[in-house]
């Protein structure tokens, strides 16, 4: 060593590259930072080279045929990750002393932890797989000075240690050559693929079944009556629940636009929305607004039922026709009796009859009786009797007649606010069940409407749980299958 320098390539002939061997022994995967997009890996990295300065004799040597000397001082390759993400220090790199062969042979194992870039896909998160490179290469050293080659079994697995988190599924490497824009010389590097995939189970019971309970009860919104008034408030709970599980989902994913989760909170959202459109149905009945015939038609309702409510309700207008007429004709009847009572004083009790008819044909309708004809009932009953006590005679005075026109048209008045009473009374029942009919009509319509969403979120929730848990496991499974396994060799 008293003539070596360790800053010089170990070559005799300057023309020659070193050729520089690489090969990588994968210890463990040691954490995978998505939100960073790190891979964390132990690995050794193994670097073997020819130094023409350091050979000898074993037989000058009294047969030493190895030499374990420190690696500062000998030349070292510069040899670095290209894609590391942490600082270029040695703190995390140990000085490993190098093993060097008599005929010139340096093999250098360096135990050491690597913090590389890795972009993470997250599209069919849990599910999810990862393909890591490491790029190594000369950092200074062109092609023409150092020539990098991988060894013997470039990706060595006998040493691994599972991880708990990711299953190792395929290594492999490929030797590049590449020309960059700083220099016209050919700058060769390795690079070794790591292609990992997530252990789904503890995220099975972390994220996939909590969504799927969410999901039911967003469906329990729809099972719950608008009565309750609680339809709108247990929406929001689940909207809500929703958005601090993605919140906690969020914090361990890359903040990137390139790749989103399949897992949302539309249905959730469309659901709030839906169950605002549904009461607005139920409460709009108290507006008198009458169902458009495009939404019974939407609905399926029969048109045979819209025309049977029309004929039932033409055939109550023409029935208060007829009462209308009953009851006018029958107190014109009275009247007219009444006005010739005196040709005939027997009639006189008839007077009596109008009320009565008039009650007779309220009992018969199943109306309310109207109490205002009792004072006239009493007042002719009195003078009925006032007038069987009086001896009857063929002569009438004037003042009679006359008492008898004015009660006669004092009669026919209060007969005619009778009616006009009673057209506003069956006028404004005729409105209050019209009114109580649109709105029992609405209410159906909201709850025909509740149940088909129902069924159509049940579909939905159904479509997306069998998806996220059987078809895109089976689809990655199938296209895993697809995928050439390299097993450590060589790409092309």
């Amino acid at each position: 060593m008293k003539n070596y320098s360790n800053s010089v390539r170990p070559v005799r002939n300057a023309s020659q590259p070193v050729p520089v061997k690489l090969g990588l022994t994968l210890t463990q995967i040691f954490d995978m930072i998505e939100k960073n997009q790190i891979l964390i890996t132990n690995v050794w990295l193994d670097q073997e080279w020819v130094d023409e300065f350091l050979q000898w004799n074993p037989k000058d040597f009294n047969g030493i045929h190895r030499l374990n000397l420190p690696s500062k001082l000998i030349w070292l390759p510069d040899i670095v990750l290209y894609n590391n993400a942490d600082e270029f220090s040695n703190s995390n790199t140990m000085q490993a002393n190098a093993m060097i062969l008599h005929n010139g042979t340096v093999f250098w194992p360096i135990p050491t932890r690597l913090k590389s870039t890795c972009q993470v896909d997250v599209s069919y998160f849990p599910y999810d797989e990862q393909e890591c490179k490491l790029k190594f290469g000369s950092w200074t050293y062109n092609g023409y000075q150092v020539s990098v080659e991988q060894r013997d079994g470039a990706i060595e697995l006998s040493s691994y240690v599972p991880n708990g988190e990711w299953d190792l599924l395929d290594t492999s490497y490929q030797v590049n050559i590449i020309r960059y824009p700083c220099c016209p010389e050919p700058f060769p590097d390795i690079t070794f693929y790591v292609r990992i995939r997530r252990r789904i189970l503890y995220y099975l019971y972390s994220v996939v079944f909590p969504c799927v309970m969410l999901s039911i009860l967003t469906l329990l919104v729809f099972c719950l009556p608008p009565e309750s008034g609680e339809k709108i408030a247990l929406g929001i709970t689940v909207l809500l629940a929703f958005s601090v599980f993605m919140l906690a989902i969020a914090e361990s994913m890359p903040e990137t636009s390139e790749y989103i989760p399949l897992i949302i909170m539309a249905m959730t959202s469309v659901s709030v929305m839906m169950t605002v459109f549904v009461l607005n149905l139920h409460y709009r009945g108290p507006k008198k607004n009458e169902i458009p015939f495009w939404l019974q038609q939407m609905l399926s309702l029969s048109i045979a039922n819209v025309v049977q409510s029309f004929r039932r309700k033409k055939k109550f207008q023409v029935s208060l026709n007829n009462q209308k007429e009953t009851v006018s004709s029958a107190i014109n009847n009275d009247i007219h009796r009444h006005s010739h009572e005196h040709e005939n004083p027997t009639n006189r009790s008839s007077v009596n009859g109008i009320l009565l008819s008039y009650m007779n044909i309220n009992e018969s309708k199943g109306k309310t009786r109207t109490i205002s004809d009792a004072p006239t009932m009493q007042i002719d009953h009195h003078e009925q009797q006032s007038n069987e006590k009086k001896p009857r005679c063929s002569l009438r005075l004037p003042s009679d007649e006359s008492r008898l026109k004015n009660r006669s048209s004092s009669i026919a008045t209060i007969h005619d606010e009778i009616q006009d009473t009673l057209h506003n009374l069956l006028r404004k029942q005729k409105e209050l069940e019209h009114d109580q009919k649109v709105t029992n009509d609405w209410r159906a319509v909201a709850t025909k409407i509740d149940k088909i969403l129902f069924y159509i979120f049940l579909l939905l929730t159904l479509i997306s749980t069998v998806g996220l848990l059987v078809i895109v496991p089976l689809s990655r499974t199938n296209s895993q299958q697809k995928t050439k396994l390299w097993q450590g060799s060589r790409r092309p």
